[in-house]
């Protein structure tokens, strides 16, 4: 399920804990990925759209808030329903954290976007 939902991210989050904390990385993939995410009621899409305004809301977690953003596209979600999810939060956490929030998708999807152009220069270059 953390695959499936974080990808790359979410395992380099496991791997960064093995040497402090490795029991914690066990917790983080039993509870939230093994035992929430798994709940029927709410699809994935649903689920990082929850996740992301909480953490939004949070104002100090853009680590996590990345982590997230970057799973809201993984399953489904477009930047535009991410960004919409963030500014619904300027109402019940204020905007200093929705604007960390905006500034995080930004970065994020800036990423994703680089990420994509290298991907397909290197598809191209294969093809030549």
């Amino acid at each position: 399920m953390l695959t499936a939902i974080d990808g790359h991210a979410g395992e380099q989050v496991v791997a960064s804990l093995a040497d402090i904390a490795p029991d914690f990385a066990t917790y983080l993939l039993e509870f939230p990925f093994g035992d929430i995410y798994a709940r029927p009621g709410l699809d994935l899409r649903a689920r990082e759209i929850a996740t992301i305004a909480a953490l939004t809301a949070l104002g100090h977690a853009q680590p996590q808030l990345k982590v997230h953003i970057a799973a809201g596209l993984n399953v489904g979600l477009s930047e535009e329903e991410i960004v919409e999810t963030i500014m619904q939060m300027a109402v019940y956490a204020g905007f200093p954290a929705a604007l960390n929030g905006l500034f995080a998708a930004r970065e994020v999807f800036a990423a994703r976007h680089a990420q994509h152009a290298r991907d397909e220069g290197v598809e191209t270059a294969h093809a030549a």
